[in-house]
């Protein structure tokens, strides 16, 4: 089976913004376009198989069909393990934190969420939230959050485009006002809010906290300190950074420069191919397969023919 593109699932919420549709090319008839949910099987949102032999099928329905897609490292687990986002912050998200995987099936019935986030681009000054200042405890969580003094003991980040960060389930977290980031999660979409800066939903009523079940999942050390990621040149055309590794995907990035980016086939895992930034020529064999741009999203099949990327563009390749 050859590659083919996918057409992603958007999702409209108070803080998103436009430039999704704007720089990354998103169609939707949403005002916000807050996130894009790139590859994804979770029931709160599907891809869908743009073009080709399987067009108009969800990917969850072509895997149902060929499940040796997804490759034997994926087809371990009980779901399909990974979700890819976009994601356009123009103001703050909400403070939150994932439980992890024992908790969310007892109490969720899915996976819990560890992710890792790459800064596609921010504006002067940006900042998140990774984490406590220092330890703290339970008792002085939710007395922080009921008096509504959370943010003075959060840990604020200065961040730039490229930094990295790996958010390991049950880490308080949360994207500030003006990053746009490519989001790699496993696949679930559990989500405990502490604190919203007092918004309300489309309904006129503060949306909903999730205090209890974030007292209980969060850890309340200061996370771990973020290293770079480090680049490594392959030839004066091409280089490589690995963002991040774990049990549930690996994810690389690579700039392409004039030169040609080849990828093997491989059946242990499919490949998914996000274009961050630029453009470039898909090539199966000698086969010239489509255009890819900024915004393009692109599954690779396990066992697929060896491929190859012409172009100047950057990419960020996820495998399990």
């Amino acid at each position: 089976m050859i590659p083919f593109l996918l057409k992603p699932l958007i999702k409209d919420y108070i803080w998103g913004g436009t430039r999704l549709r704007d720089e990354f090319g998103k169609e939707s008839d949403l005002e916000r376009l807050a996130e894009s949910w790139e590859l994804s099987c979770h029931h709160d949102g599907e891809s869908v198989i743009s073009g080709g032999e399987f067009g108009g099928m969800t990917l969850t329905e072509l895997i149902k069909l060929h499940p040796e897609v997804i490759g034997e490292n994926a087809a371990r687990f009980e779901y399909f393990p990974v979700l890819i986002k976009l994601i356009d912050a123009r103001d703050n998200l909400s403070v939150q934190v994932h439980p992890d995987n024992e908790y969310a099936l007892r109490v969720e019935g899915e996976y819990g969420k560890t992710e890792m986030w790459y800064i596609v681009d921010c504006e002067e000054g940006a900042e998140l939230i990774y984490g406590f200042k220092e330890e703290i405890s339970k008792e002085q969580f939710r007395r922080a959050v009921e008096e509504n003094a959370l943010l003075k003991y959060v840990n604020k980040v200065p961040v730039k485009k490229g930094d990295v960060f790996f958010i390991k389930s049950g880490t308080l977290h949360a994207i500030g006002k003006g990053i746009l980031i490519a989001e790699i999660q496993q696949n679930s979409n559990t989500t405990y809010r502490v604190y919203d800066y007092g918004r309300v939903g489309a309904d006129g009523k503060p949306r909903q906290l999730h205090i209890e079940k974030a007292i209980e999942v969060t850890s309340l050390t200061p996370a771990p300190e973020q290293s770079p990621a480090k680049i490594s040149r392959i030839g004066g055309e091409l280089s490589v950074q690995k963002l991040a590794e774990c049990e549930y995907f690996t994810v690389r990035k690579f700039d392409i420069n004039g030169g040609q980016l080849h990828l093997d086939s491989i059946n242990s895992s499919f490949q998914h191919i996000l274009v961050i930034d630029g453009e470039g020529e898909l090539f199966c064999g000698e086969k010239r397969l489509f255009p890819i741009k900024k915004g393009s999203s692109v599954f690779v099949p396990a066992g697929a023919d060896a491929c190859y990327i012409n172009g100047n563009c950057s990419i960020i390749i996820t495998t399990v």
